[in-house]
């Protein structure tokens, strides 16, 4: 008799739905796996080393008041002191021709290579040297009918510090000198220079004032017209009628000093606005600096230098970023790192310790190529925000097969 077969039957449709089982558990499996998305990666920052740079030593004049700014750097950078010197209005004597340049030539500009029209010298005109030598004033020859152009009234104002032609120039352009002076009021405050007194066009008037806060401002105006920048800097000229006249400033040429103008006043000493340009790195730099209250020219001439100087060594060529340096790091979990780094270099020039400060940003990926922008690093200069996009330096790849099977419950 043979024994039972059933069992053996039973065995056998188990192990065919076993076998069932484990393909259909592969075939979902192995898809699920090998096509399931990568789990997201969160970047992780980086320190970023401190950028702040020493605060400057300057060499300030024992006198007067004193402050100096420069060209793209907002107000003033330093002044004499904390106490507000630099907002206490004094004399400022001849300093007032720069207003009086500025103020008619934006009423009458005059383009780089222009001479400008014609202006004819009156009997009142040619009276004016008289009157302003008797007040131990700078005068330059006038005779009734004489005629020159405007750009060379505006030269021998500016370089010989004419008070007569500051008189004459301004007269001509705005009818009278109370018309002047409206417009110069005018022209003063919509730029805001709001603690800047004209009581006269040529700075004969004690009256005349401004602080070294709002000269500062008036240097950086005078340096962005093109004609007053090339008269300043101009040692000397040679005018019909007057014949060649030298430049009021001694400084011109030295120091890399290339403007702007003296004042002399008994009630308001001797006076420089001046400007001067220099290199930080790759970078050009002007300052435009204001000393008001000298004793005498020499001494001031000297005070400015040291001045500048020690300016020179208050302005910093800092590397925001260099190419390809990293600012964060992207590591998987199957063991592959990519860094987020600056795009590009990014030198910029600081004064003294303006605070640098630097917060980077970045977002959650995926796979990625490399070069794709992931975040940015924005650095605060002072006032002044610079963003520096940043890129992977290599792809976030797919981390492959093996992974993948050994780690299902890390996928998506």
């Amino acid at each position: 008799m043979q024994p039972p077969r059933r069992p053996n039957y039973l065995a056998r449709r188990l192990s065919v739905f076993t076998a069932a089982a484990v393909v259909l558990a592969g075939g979902l499996y192995l898809p699920v796996t090998l096509l399931a998305p990568v789990p997201p990666v969160a970047a992780q920052v980086q320190a970023t080393p401190a950028k702040t740079q020493p605060a400057a030593a300057l060499d300030w004049p024992g006198f007067g008041s004193s402050a100096i700014g420069a060209i793209g750097f907002p107000g003033i950078l330093a002044s004499a002191d904390g106490s507000g010197a630099e907002m206490t209005p004094r004399p400022i004597a001849s300093i007032t021709k720069v207003i009086t340049s500025l103020v008619v030539l934006n009423a009458k500009p005059l383009a780089i290579g222009e001479s400008g029209p014609t202006i004819t010298f009156s009997a009142h005109d040619a009276s004016l040297v008289r009157a302003y030598a008797a007040r131990n004033g700078e005068t330059k020859p006038v005779r009734a009918g004489m005629t020159l152009s405007q750009l060379q009234v505006n030269e021998v104002m500016l370089i010989a510090s004419a008070n007569n032609y500051a008189e004459s120039y301004s007269t001509w352009a705005f009818g009278s000198q109370p018309a002047f002076l409206d417009a110069a009021r005018s022209w003063l405050s919509s730029h805001g220079i709001d603690h800047t007194t004209l009581l006269d066009s040529s700075g004969m008037n004690p009256g005349n004032t401004s602080t070294a806060a709002d000269l500062v401002a008036i240097g950086k105006l005078a340096l962005a017209n093109p004609v007053i920048a090339g008269i300043v800097s101009t040692k000397s000229v040679t005018v019909p009628y007057v014949g060649t006249i030298k430049n009021t400033n001694g400084l011109l040429g030295h120091n890399g000093v290339d403007g702007i103008k003296t004042g002399t006043l008994e009630e308001a000493g001797t006076c420089l606005l001046f400007s001067t340009k220099f290199m930080v790195g790759d970078q050009d730099i002007t300052v435009v600096g204001v000393v008001l209250g000298g004793v005498d020219h020499p001494s001031l001439n000297t005070a400015v230098r040291n001045l500048i100087s020690t300016a020179k060594k208050g302005f910093h060529s800092v590397t925001l970023t260099r190419a390809g340096q990293s600012f964060a790091r992207y590591p998987t979990p199957w063991e592959s790192t990519a860094h987020a780094v600056a795009e590009s270099s990014h030198p910029v020039v600081v004064w003294a310790n303006t605070p640098i400060t630097a917060k980077v940003t970045t977002k959650v990926t995926g796979l990625a190529e490399a070069g794709e922008r992931v975040g940015s690093v924005v650095f605060t200069v002072g006032t002044t925000k610079i963003s520096v996009p940043l890129a992977l330096d290599r792809a976030i790849d797919d981390p492959g097969i093996l992974w993948r099977l050994g780690n299902p419950l890390q996928l998506g």
